[in-house]
């Protein structure tokens, strides 16, 4: 009777060991399966989302130069039409991330600042110049930086950072979705993802 308990206790501990280790290796292979579906995910959306707007503006310019000591002055001047177009763009393949496999985590360590460029089109109108006073490639830099000053102004105070930051959001969005789906929990460095409101939240 011992011994045929003995062989039942031993059966079932064998039985609990192969279940036990055969759980352990699905779940090992399932981690994997989804970290690399996790991986694939993330570089799928690494790619460059661009916002693009449009900004126009007038500007006068003018410049004095004295000559034989103050008596005399010449001047030019000109008048500027400016349409810029603007880009603001979030290069996502720049994204910096890390996965616990152990801890079932995708954590966003760093996300690209925003790029913003300006192509401005300058036109030139009513131009006139004194012979001692011709406009030269300064001239024109000058112009070009003043443009380039005014149109980011307009940038900071226009929306067109907002719905970039929002395009952005929704492209982190679909991680969050994909980790949701899968278990997993998302990761901004040290801040838990608990819904996509929490994106809205984040400072980039």
């Amino acid at each position: 009777m011992f011994r045929f308990l003995a062989g039942i206790i031993t059966a079932l501990m064998v039985i609990w060991a192969i279940q036990y280790f055969t759980d352990k290796s699905k779940q090992k292979d399932e981690i994997q399966f989804n970290s690399a579906l996790l991986e694939q995910q993330i570089k799928q959306v690494g790619k460059l989302i661009v916002t693009e707007g449009q900004f126009s503006q007038v500007l006068s310019y003018k410049n004095t130069k004295k000559n034989y000591f103050d008596i005399f002055s010449a001047n030019k001047k000109a008048l500027v039409i400016v349409n810029a177009k603007v880009t603001v763009a979030y290069d996502l393949r720049q994204i910096k991330t890390e996965i616990d496999q152990e801890n079932k985590q995708v954590i966003i360590l760093e996300v690209p600042e925003p790029e913003i460029n300006i192509y401005p089109d300058l036109k030139y109108y009513d131009i006139s110049q004194d012979y001692f006073n011709k406009f030269d490639a300064a001239d024109y830099n000058k112009i070009k930086g003043s443009v380039d000053k005014m149109i980011q102004t307009k940038v900071d105070q226009s929306d067109l950072k907002a719905n970039a930051k929002e395009r952005l959001i929704n492209e982190l969005s679909k991680i969050y979705i994909l980790t949701n789906s899968l278990g997993w929990s998302l990761q901004y460095q040290e801040m838990t993802i608990n819904s996509p409101t929490d994106l809205d939240n984040l400072k980039f």
